[in-house]
């Protein structure tokens, strides 16, 4: 009901008044989610950021260390190589503290700058090329020259063929994975002879494979998928017919039973696997060579490491022995990064809807109130005329 005027009678105008939301409300949402956000955004801002890194093997090390590496942390690791004799690794340790600017006892890098010379003197390096060879299992840079010779001269591949391939005869535990390195090492090296040393870094990558596989230190995801790659590159019935008589003394039937028995138009993602496992022993040497093939689950994770090494060269050992496969890869972490940006999301969504609806409200209340003055100032007016009438 209205008046003469068309305006509503006061009672029932406090009654729309009343059944209008209140503003209080929503403007303490709006200061809450403002608070949050102020919190939260720039995590998902950050976190958007790592993720855009993620194709950056260097740049995802760099942050991992960022939370990890410290000076006692250094001092402990290069401590524990040097107990165990394992000097390279030592080495990499003092070389990432320096690049990190963190801070060492001078005593302890002259330790280890002894231990270095030590390893690289010339006795050990001669023994370390004799056993290389002999062996076929490389432990650092000379070990790995004998290792890589005896390879390329296919005594090596003959060698492990030959062994395996025998207890393959005598139906006894035979390393097929070995056996199917082995044969393919003989196909690449004659490879490697054509071009001229182009496929060296594969031919160094399956010689550090099979070093690895001997050791252990192959991860067994890696191993599953250097198997599966083998089957698809090797023919095993030829193969194991042939290496029933395989033997040293008749390198000219290994490396024809190799030749029959590897399809190299088959074997391309595991010679591109071998040259990114050649690639890290070239500008990382061959310890953190065979330290990434310990870490590396996948093909696609050893070419990550690849391109860690071309990046930090020396320090490489020291990365992936503080942050393992954080190193190259978000794991787990990658949840937590897209619970933050979700998170930053919502809450600029919340901040936003509340704001407008506080908007909106304001906004009425502003109005209603012009309403309620313009309305006052028309009753006003009607009781001045009714006053004159």
């Amino acid at each position: 009901m209205r008046d003469a005027l068309g305006f509503a009678p006061p009672e029932l105008q406090e009654k729309s008044d009343m059944r209008h939301p209140r503003i209080g409300p929503v403007l303490l949402a709006a200061v809450a989610l403002a608070v949050l956000a102020a919190y939260v955004v720039p995590r998902g801002f950050e976190a958007r950021s790592v993720l855009a890194t993620a194709d950056d093997p260097a740049r995802i090390a760099e942050r991992a260390l960022d939370e990890k590496f410290n000076a006692a942390l250094a001092t402990r690791e290069i401590d524990a190589a040097l107990a165990a004799k394992d000097a390279d690794l030592a080495k990499s340790f003092v070389d990432l503290a320096a690049a990190r600017q963190v801070a060492l006892d001078s005593a302890l890098t002259a330790k280890v700058d002894a231990a270095a010379a030590a390893a690289a003197s010339t006795q050990h390096a001669m023994q370390s090329f004799a056993m290389g060879f002999v062996s076929g299992e490389p432990n650092d840079m000379a070990s790995l020259a004998g290792t890589t010779l005896g390879d390329l001269f296919v005594f090596g591949d003959i060698r492990d063929a030959a062994r395996e391939g025998s207890r393959l005869a005598l139906g006894e535990q035979a390393d097929t994975m070995i056996l199917g390195l082995a044969c393919v090492g003989l196909a690449i090296t004659a490879g490697t002879y054509v071009t001229l040393g182009a496929e060296a870094p594969a031919r160094i990558g399956l010689s550090l494979a099979k070093a690895a596989r001997k050791t252990g230190r192959l991860s067994a995801d890696l191993a599953a998928s250097v198997g599966r790659m083998l089957r698809g590159a090797v023919d095993w019935g030829p193969l194991k017919t042939a290496v029933k008589g395989m033997s040293i003394a008749e390198p000219a039937l290994a490396i024809r039973a190799a030749r029959d028995s590897v399809k190299v138009e088959r074997a391309g993602g595991l010679v591109h696997l071998m040259r990114d496992v050649g690639r890290v022993q070239a500008e990382a040497g061959t310890q953190a060579a065979l330290d990434g093939l310990a870490v590396a689950a996948t093909p696609r994770e050893m070419s990550r490491v690849a391109k860690l090494a071309e990046k930090e060269g020396g320090k490489t050992r020291a990365i992936l022995k503080v942050v393992g496969r954080g190193a190259i890869m978000l794991t787990a972490a990658t949840v937590d990064l897209g619970v933050w940006i979700v998170c930053a999301l919502i809450t600029l969504l919340g901040l936003v809807a509340s704001l407008k609806s506080a908007t909106e409200r304001a906004t009425w209340r502003v109005l209603q109130y012009r309403k309620a003055r313009c309305r006052r100032r028309e009753m006003q007016r009607y009781a001045a005329l009714a006053a004159r009438g």
